[in-house]
């Protein structure tokens, strides 16, 4: 396992994912790594603008993750893989620290932004619906609706076709039931600690390509893939949704911080190994009381983060190497 903290005891700090997996073949594609590379920082700069001028973790992690779903290369929103039936099936989740509320939505087909629809939720207090059901009543209060052909790419039309013709189910980490690929990775989120000290966790993906219709991973369960508590920490994880949701991985972590006072990093670790455990791999960004973490066990996981201490920022695949980076002042210009 693979894991990188920032220490930061007070103040607004910000953390970024794209999914985790085999992710070398990337490196055979100078326009998918570089791509992905500026997404992230598109990402992180959108979260971290949000945050420099006093705004909400809440707001923050939204806008991350919202950049990310507009980004084709990232398997949520529009570039989302294909279900064996063709189409997008979206989930995504949405979560306050400061008490507990959250919303949560699975298997959208027409919204634009998952993670925008889960806010809703969560400010009607609705938290967690079937997308399809509701997609109608979000539209008429603002969210925007495309066609389900909007969201096809050439690209995930063509590894779908390619998951089909070798009877596999491409999960973001490929597994072992079919080859890596560079495009199967991208489940998007973010974790967020604002300058009132409150926190917030945001997740969304498309899921698996060719998944049987109406198949759930752990991104929009909360306590599986999504979870905030002002007492304890932020966490968007991303991997085998499967063993995530059978380890309640999320809350998992949460309660080793909360009920049984390991650090952060300590907490991490634990429950990614019980993730291992069960045949399961992935990671997650997490941020609490005294830092972020950032943590997977697979060959490598999309990730960027800001460093207030430091005055820096950073973007990372492997192990720690700082692909790109720079002072903290120019990741806004």
């Amino acid at each position: 396992m693979k894991l990188q903290a920032v220490t930061a005891a007070a103040g607004p700090l910000l953390v970024v994912h794209g999914g985790a997996g085999p992710l070398r073949a990337d490196l055979s594609r100078p326009e998918s790594l570089t791509g992905r590379q500026d997404g992230l920082r598109q990402a992180l700069a959108a979260g971290w603008r949000v945050l420099a001028a006093g705004g909400s973790a809440l707001d923050a992690v939204q806008a991350a993750v919202e950049a990310l779903e507009d980004h084709p290369l990232y398997n949520a929103g529009r570039g989302s893989v294909l279900s064996s039936q063709g189409v997008v099936e979206m989930d995504a989740a949405l979560m306050d620290g400061r008490d507990l509320r959250a919303g949560a939505l699975c298997g959208a087909r027409r919204l634009r932004n998952p993670i925008r629809a889960a806010r809703r939720l969560l400010e009607e207090g609705r938290v967690f619906s079937e997308a399809r059901a509701v997609e109608d009543w979000l539209a008429a209060r603002g969210l925007v609706l495309q066609d389900p052909d909007w969201f096809r790419t050439e690209e995930r039309a063509a590894q779908l076709a390619a998951a089909q013709a070798g009877g596999h189910v491409l999960l973001d980490h490929a597994g072992a039931a079919a080859p890596a690929r560079d495009d199967d990775a991208g489940t998007v989120g973010a974790a967020a600690r604002d300058a009132a000290g409150d926190l917030a966790a945001a997740t969304s993906t498309g899921g698996m390509t060719n998944k049987p219709a109406g198949r759930i991973g752990d991104s929009p369960v909360i306590g599986a893939g999504t979870y905030a508590d002002n007492r304890s920490l932020a966490v968007s994880a991303t991997g085998v949704g499967e063993a995530f949701i059978r380890t309640v991985f999320a809350h998992e972590l949460e309660a080793r911080v909360r009920l049984g006072g390991q650090s952060l990093e300590e907490a991490v670790s634990a429950a990614l190994e019980r993730v291992a455990e069960v045949g399961g791999e992935g990671g997650c960004v997490s941020v609490g009381r005294d830092g972020a973490a950032l943590a997977f066990n697979s060959q490598g996981m999309y990730r960027a983060w800001v460093d207030p201490a430091a005055g820096r920022w950073g973007l990372a695949i492997f192990g720690e190497d700082e692909l790109q980076g720079g002072p903290l002042a120019d990741l806004l210009v």
